[in-house]
């Protein structure tokens, strides 16, 4: 048990300083924990409990500047008790529940003392957390109707969705484990409604050329979004399951 864990922290940390150097949107959950908190395998041997006991804390994030609305509260809610159950099928870890706050806020550094104070409260030695950012761009584009020449003008706008995920051990002020996930979708609308039966339509991105339809014209962005994380979601997982079995 002790061994895995220790390829699976250094595995992850090289996962991770990969997918940063070149990265849309930019990593935020330095702002959160300091990095040289980070530490190898050997942190492992400190854990004599399997699985690992935690609470979820998911932080939305939207202090960068040009950060995208981030989700509804209560999707935010939702994705939160997703990852609950799936984070808990990738790696040895049981999250008891997810912590509600408002109060974790972004620092230069990062802040430690917000985590310790709240694993204190809520009485865990550690705590799963999970940033969740997005950045949008949104264009002119021509749509077509159908398989017909004709067309409308329109917009195209492309989310780019963040998950970051560290596991915190508060008594030993270290972060034994980071990952993440990325999502890309695409909403296309016309300039006004009226062409329900063809748009607003969403894509995942970057090949899959499904379409996606939102269930009105004004709620079509925050589908966008909500479709976005999800596949973040997804890559997060799969992300911890492969480093954990040494895909």
């Amino acid at each position: 048990m002790r061994h895995r864990f220790n390829q699976f922290s250094i595995v992850l940390t090289a996962v991770f300083l990969v997918s940063c150097a070149s990265a849309v949107p930019p990593a935020r959950i330095g702002q959160y924990v300091s990095s040289w908190r980070l530490v190898g395998g050997e942190a492992f041997t400190k854990i004599d409990q399997r699985p690992v006991h935690a609470g979820l804390v998911m932080v939305s994030d939207m202090a960068e500047p040009g950060a995208a609305p981030n989700l509804p509260e209560e999707v935010l809610a939702r994705l939160g008790k997703s990852l609950q159950r799936d984070l808990g099928r990738a790696i040895p870890i049981v999250i008891t529940e997810v912590l509600s706050t408002d109060r974790i806020k972004p620092q230069p550094q990062g802040d430690w003392v917000q985590f310790a104070e709240l694993g204190r409260q809520h009485g865990y030695d550690y705590l799963a957390v999970v940033v969740v950012s997005s950045t949008e761009q949104e264009y002119p584009v021509t749509l077509f109707l159908g398989l017909t020449t004709h067309a409308q003008p329109g917009f195209r706008r492309d989310n780019w969705s963040l998950l970051e995920f560290a596991l915190l051990d508060l008594q030993h002020h270290q972060i034994l484990a980071q990952a993440e996930g990325r999502g890309w979708a695409t909403l296309d609308h016309p300039s006004a409604p009226g062409i329900d039966q063809w748009y607003p339509a969403i894509y995942l991105r970057p090949q899959d050329e499904r379409r996606i339809w939102p269930p009105t014209y004004a709620g079509a962005p925050n589908t966008l979004r909500v479709v976005s994380f999800e596949q973040a979601a997804q890559r997060l997982v799969l992300t911890l399951q492969k480093t954990w079995h040494g895909i």
